[in-house]
């Protein structure tokens, strides 16, 4: 896989990434790369600033966030579950058997 080499960084601009990498719980490299794939994948149309502290919105293929997930569970099964005994009761009954 080839390499990529940006010279002349300024100290205040690689400061900046290393915090941003570390609040997203990324490697400067991770966050670099999460950076360019998400300005490749912005339509000409709709160019996002490009100094914003935002999260990036760029997901790994195959990856959802988790309100997708929550809304579509919430569509899945409307009503709440409330038949079965609670944790605690079968942990109860449970140790009352020893």
């Amino acid at each position: 896989m080839p390499n990529l080499s940006i010279k002349n960084v300024p100290e205040n601009l690689l400061s900046q990434l290393r915090e941003r990498a570390s609040r997203h719980h990324r490697s400067l490299q991770g966050e670099l790369m999460a950076l360019l794939s998400a300005a490749v994948e912005t339509s000409p149309s709709h160019v996002a600033p490009a100094a914003t502290d935002e999260p990036s919105t760029a997901r790994r293929s195959g990856s959802r966030r988790v309100e997708d997930i929550a809304a579509e569970h919430r569509a899945r099964w409307k009503k709440p579950f409330n038949q079965g005994s609670l944790a605690a009761d079968i942990i109860r009954a449970d140790r009352n058997e020893r």
